[in-house]
């Protein structure tokens, strides 16, 4: 019996000391992600959505009143400074030419017939066989004549224009944003019937909510990012709507493309990057995700310099979007970012 004993006995001694020589593997430190804060850094900025737009926009009209005969072109299509857009019926602009070329044919007759009299009543003149007064008359019939003349001939010169005016024609390159009127339709002069964006200069419109304008000026610099093509611009507050839109409370902004990319084209979407002023030099900018909120105080997560954390009391001076203003910390702080909520103090985290 003491035998069974000792052996059954020897096994289990043989296993407890296989266990006692395994080491117990200690986790890493968790990894934290970290921003370092610094002057460089202290400048907020706000992003928009923007659309590709063209600087100059031409309402296109017809000059003269008339039935559209003709349409070239189309929405989105490509035109060329002269090309004829479109044309209305010409027929009554032809019969006014006709009428004025016929004035100036009758107004010519009379005025050869009242040079001829002059020139006839001044020998007469001369030769004391009439009166002055009679050489007068035939003067003032012969100037009369003259100025009838240039009359007839100006107002041929305006009929062959209202000739001319059938033809709609592009004033520059561009493309056609709208089209306004129809082959048949009866159109008065003066009434818009094409829209033309040049395409010799474009930029982007963004809109800028109320409580964001004070951060928008003329001339101010902004970071433009294309969706579509790859290459990014620098982009140049030109233009602030001066009053907000009805709907949607937002006032329009457009900026003027420095260097835009060769491929882009009008309607694509843009994102505007708007960097404010610097703000006072105690004052950063950090994620909102980085602020570990206890009570009524504000802290950050500090990572010393033996890579352990380390709670610090910061004072928030406003909140914009996703970023924090915030006083108390110092240059070269590493501020941890993301998790705050899972630390502890002293707890030793490797930085990424």
């Amino acid at each position: 019996m003491k035998k069974f004993f000792v052996l059954c006995l020897i096994p289990t001694i043989l296993v407890s000391a296989g266990c006692g020589n395994e080491e117990v593997k200690t986790p890493p430190p968790p990894m934290v992600k970290t921003i370092l804060v610094s002057q460089a850094g202290n400048i907020s900025s706000e992003t928009y959505p923007g659309v590709v737009k063209g600087r100059y926009e031409s309402n296109l009209a017809f000059q003269t009143s008339g039935r559209i005969l003709s349409r070239e072109v189309q929405k989105g299509s490509f035109v060329y400074a002269g090309d004829v857009l479109m044309t209305i019926d010409d027929r009554d602009a032809i019969q006014q030419v006709n009428a004025g070329e016929a004035q100036v044919a009758q107004a010519q007759s009379q005025l050869n017939l009242a040079k001829s009299n002059l020139e006839r009543y001044t020998q007469l003149y001369n030769e004391n066989a009439v009166a002055a007064a009679t050489l007068d008359q035939y003067r003032t019939n012969y100037e009369n004549a003259v100025a009838n003349y240039n009359a007839a001939v100006a107002k041929a010169e305006q009929t062959k224009n209202v000739l001319n005016y059938t033809n709609l024609t592009a004033n520059d390159n561009g493309v056609i944003s709208a089209v306004n009127a129809e082959v048949g339709q009866v159109v008065s002069a003066g009434q818009t019937v094409l829209t033309l964006i040049q395409t010799d200069e474009l930029e982007v419109e963004i809109n800028v909510p109320e409580n964001h304008l004070k951060d928008v000026t003329i001339g101010k610099n902004a970071d433009v990012k294309f969706w579509a093509v790859n290459g990014n611009s620098n982009g140049v507050v030109r233009e602030i709507a001066p009053m907000a839109d009805e709907s949607a409370r937002t006032y329009k902004v457009r900026l003027s493309l420095t260097n835009p990319p060769p491929n882009l084209q009008l309607g694509m979407t843009a994102e505007i990057i708007l960097h404010s002023s610097e703000v006072s030099p105690n004052t950063f900018i950090l994620p909102l995700s980085a602020i570990y909120q206890t009570g009524d105080s504000a802290q950050v997560w500090i990572v010393t310099k033996d890579n352990k954390v380390a709670l610090k009391n910061v004072r928030v001076e406003n909140f914009s979007g996703n970023e924090v203003k915030v006083q108390g910390l110092s240059p070269q702080d590493r501020v941890i970012t993301a998790g705050v909520h899972k630390l502890r103090e002293g707890q030793e985290v490797r930085t990424d």
